[in-house]
């Protein structure tokens, strides 16, 4: 059986000129290292030596593989860096700590991905205040001296070679900068001044070399700056012109065959990086777990959230690695760092040297590779598109052939947009993203099912905007987004006003993940919480205000686009609301603890009544919320400004009320109510659980009483709520006074429609029969009969169908009900009859239904049902109880 390792070194020997030299020399190399007293520079270049033979052997008998091969090279690199920067420091202050100089490794160093004979392209910076320097020197003179002789120590060549190779030309300006920077002037650059480019070179950068901790304090510093919660689509177009550029400039590479160059070439390794690296910097400013450097990590991480093809990715990953390691092989042959393939028997040595017969088969085994690189490439690219005229006639011409019915009226728009009418759009850069824009999305208006206005509330949109640059680039990038947004215009007016204030929430639509369900409670708090760390308390809300803003927008995306049963809209709305109170709630608390420190035995509790409750929330739900506490009502807070239990608890409750509800610059959050609580808008704000155990056995109403069927505790320990639950179901169950449940029921009722009468013929909530009376009639059977006590309605009515006490179509008329509310909300807050048939046709959808005529015939029957039901509900006996 053939010796892998002899084999390798057979054809190192025979086909790579440099690698057996090092053969050659692999003995005279060994004992060179052991001798004692070496230079700093003679050891590291004999350990380069060193290293390439026995990286190489490993290579080549298939005993490592690319990961460990990069993973060899670049710790390498990065020790022989570091190693660097202490011997140069410690040559001009021998007594001095090496602290103050930090390399940043960009490119592949700083992914852990370099090459065989690669180049390393550090960025070199430093602290004024701890790097050492010489008496009466300037510290900016004594940097530069550093980093000239760390240059040295690497790159400079004798009989044993060299060490590294350095390219400082990806710094700031390299044209106008001295080559180390100190690093407040290389953040200031970062956060102002940088180009799109330079940001993605960051999504594989990491401190690697001096002093760890000044390289990691910039690269905290500047993360924003990489990682954009909302991102410029120009950063992407310029990404991919530099593609175009490069393919363009290496255009004797871009032929598939001898003289192809592996990294530059059409479908080569550097286009699988930067397909990995542009949907980082779309998607990574939101998931932080998609900015792993690695090419491979990265693409894995992208096809596991779903944000790239899963068969992409394997494809791309699989091609990276045969086309790096046959990279790896032309770079073996003279130690060059060349990414070509040679041509005639230099290509053939090329393939004996990986074990292939000639230059024929190392071609086969490469072609299939290069042509799915260069095809999933090329879909990144949106095709060119004709523009749309100027001239009047043949605009309005356009107009009419693309869609529009009301032509006079599009092409008023459109001259008015670009006359720079709008501050949004007057600057030159806004009017070159319009133009670029304008055919795919007035294509995408046109076809939307309410054309005009789509159009007219777009122009609203626009008057708002302070800028559209980013969101033009962002539909020009993503031509199926503008079909959407089309109808999100056309259909959803609640929508449209939160892209107006917000142009950013589309694009958290970008892809097919804002249409899966926004996930459970833990994983939202999560999301939430994901800045928390060292931010303040302002940035907390502003944090979680962006978060549910997102989510709330996605979701009602998803009624409009018929992705999501509105039913399962609802509870997505309420997780994501109560997650809201979770951490906003946790983080006022905190921030209120340290200036008035814990009252003894007490916390917070908050009892969530109504539609939060019952975990069905609409896209406009105000949260009904009571404030309890528990633990001794006459103690006293321990911290530095302390306070009774009751006025301590009253605060705090005012405060988490303040950072649920006062709006932001990120914009507002939740409306809320807490006038459920004992005694209503009479009573204290926060009440101990005694007292409110107290209030609801001894004085509570029955409308209380009937509130509190839907109530569920949302924040506090495990055992606070356990202690609510317990006095809410001793309650329900039947601890409290005997009232006339019915009598009260339907006074109350009776009141309410005096008072609050329903807004239009699509009133859900409020018309006769509608989803109040439905509820009233669940509450009091709930009541009368002790039973079915669930939060959630659809799950307490399918509780007293099986205890007898409704009939079984009771369940289908609540969803019915309950469906309509929900798309209403979005669609026609005014509860009145859309004039748009395509509007009716998305209510029909959205409610299970065929058509416009069986809603309103199937509405008219759910209603007849209910009222009927209300009725027998306050005529059954016993209702006092």
């Amino acid at each position: 059986m053939t010796d892998p390792l002899a084999d390798a070194r057979e054809r190192a020997a025979l086909y790579a000129p440099f690698l057996n030299s090092l053969l050659a020399r692999r003995a005279v190399t060994t004992a060179a290292l052991a001798e004692p007293d070496l230079s700093v520079a003679r050891r590291l270049r004999l350990e380069r030596r060193a290293l390439a033979l026995a990286v190489a052997e490993g290579d080549l008998a298939g005993t490592l593989d690319l990961t460990a091969v990069t993973g060899a090279l670049t710790d390498f690199a990065d020790a022989a860096l570091d190693r660097a920067i202490s011997a140069a420091i410690a040559e001009r202050t021998p007594e001095a700590e090496a602290r103050g100089f930090a390399a940043i490794a960009l490119g592949k160093q700083g992914s852990r991905e370099l090459n065989y004979s690669s180049d390393i392209d550090p960025i070199l910076i430093y602290d004024p205040a701890t790097l050492p320097h010489r008496p009466r020197e300037d510290v900016a003179d004594a940097a530069v001296r550093i980093g000239r002789r760390v240059l040295e120590l690497l790159q400079g060549r004798d009989a044993d070679g060299y060490v590294l190779r350095v390219d400082l030309r990806l710094r700031p300006s390299p044209e106008a900068t001295p080559i180390v920077i100190p690093v407040d002037a290389a953040i200031a650059y970062y956060e102002s001044q940088a180009l799109p480019w330079e940001r993605a070179a960051f999504i594989r950068a990491r401190a690697a070399a001096g002093d760890m901790a000044l390289g990691q304090r910039f690269l905290d510093t500047i993360r924003p700056f990489i990682w954009r919660r909302s991102l410029d689509f120009g950063a992407v177009g310029e990404i991919l012109d530099i593609t175009r550029r490069i393919r363009d400039h290496h255009a004797q590479g871009q032929a598939f065959g001898p003289g192809y160059d592996l990294k530059r070439g059409r479908g080569g390794i550097r286009e699988i990086e930067f397909f990995a690296q542009i949907h980082q910097l779309i998607h990574g400013g939101r998931d932080p777990a998609l900015r792993a450097p690695a090419t491979r990590d990265a693409l894995a991480a992208l096809a596991a959230a779903g944000r790239i093809d899963a068969d992409d990715a394997r494809a791309l990953s699989d091609a990276y690695a045969v086309l790096r390691t046959i990279e790896h092989r032309v770079q073996m042959i003279d130690d060059r760092q060349t990414h070509t393939l040679p041509e005639g028997e230099a290509l053939d040595r090329v393939a004996r040297l990986h074990g292939l017969s000639d230059g024929a088969a190392l071609l086969d085994l490469l072609a299939p590779h290069v042509a799915r690189v260069g095809a999933t490439f090329d879909k990144l690219a949106p095709p060119s598109v004709e523009a749309v005229p100027h001239d009047a006639e043949r605009l309005s011409t356009y107009l009419a052939s693309a869609g529009f019915a009301d032509v006079e009226d599009a092409a008023r728009r459109v001259v008015a947009w670009r006359e720079g009418r709008y501050p949004a759009l007057r600057s030159a850069a806004a009017q070159g993203a319009l133009e670029a824009v304008l055919p795919g999305l007035l294509d995408a208006l046109a076809q939307s099912p309410v054309p005009i206005v789509a159009l007219n509330r777009l122009d609203r949109m626009l008057e708002r905007l302070p800028s559209a640059i980013n969101i033009f680039r962002l539909l020009e990038a993503r031509p199926a987004l503008a079909t959407l947004l089309g109808e999100i215009l056309s259909h959803a007016p609640t929508l449209a006003e939160a892209l107006a204030r917000r142009p950013d929430l589309l694009d958290g639509l970008i892809d097919a993940s804002a249409f899966a369900p926004v996930g459970d409670v833990g994983t939202l708090i999560a999301a939430m919480r994901a800045t928390e760390r060292d931010a303040d308390y302002q940035a907390v809300l502003e944090h979680v205000r962006r978060v549910v803003g997102d989510r709330r927008f996605a979701l009602g995306a998803q009624i409009v686009a018929g992705k999501a049963d509105p039913l399962d809209v609802a509870a997505g709305y309420a997780r994501v609301a109560e997650a809201a109170v979770e951490v906003l709630t946790a983080r006022t608390v905190a921030a209120f603890e340290a200036a008035h420190g814990r009252v003894p035995g007490g916390e917070l509790v908050i009892l969530a009544l109504g539609r939060l409750g019952g975990r069905a929330l609409t896209h406009a739900s105000d949260l009904d919320l009571i404030y309890l506490f528990t633990g001794d009502f006459t103690a006293e807070s321990d911290g530095a400004r302390p306070l009774g239990a009751t006025l301590y608890f009253s605060r705090l409750a005012q405060r988490v009320t303040a950072a649920l509800s006062v709006p932001t610059a990120a914009g507002p959050l939740y409306a809320v109510d807490t006038r459920l609580r004992p005694s209503g808008t009479q009573g204290p704000l926060v009440v101990s659980l005694d007292s409110f155990a107290r209030y609801q056995r001894e004085e509570a109403w029955t409308w209380e009483h009937m509130a509190l069927t839907r109530a569920r505790p949302v924040f506090g320990s495990a055992a606070a709520r356990a202690a609510v639950a317990r006095i809410v179901a001793d309650v329900l169950a039947g601890d409290r006074r005997p009232r006339d449940i019915a009598a009260d029921a339907a006074a109350m009722r009776a009141e309410m429609a005096q008072h609050k009468p329903p807004e239009g013929p699509l009133d859900a909530k409020l018309l006769p029969g509608g989803l109040v009376d439905l509820e009233f009639a669940v509450h009091v059977a709930q009541l009368t009969r002790r039973t079915a006590f669930d939060p959630e309605l659809g799950r307490a009515i399918d509780a007293l169908i099986a205890a007898g006490a409704f009939a079984p179509d009771l369940r289908a008329a609540y969803d019915l009900l309950g469906r309509l509310l929900v798309t209403c909300r979005l669609v026609a807050p005014d509860a009145q009859e859309p004039a748009a048939p395509a509007t009716r046709a998305l209510i029909a959808r959205a409610v299970m239904l065929p058509d416009w005529p069986a809603v309103l015939a199937t509405l008219e029957a759910v209603r007849e049902r209910v009222a009927a039901t209300w009725q027998e509900s306050i005529a059954w006996t016993p209702s006092r109880t």
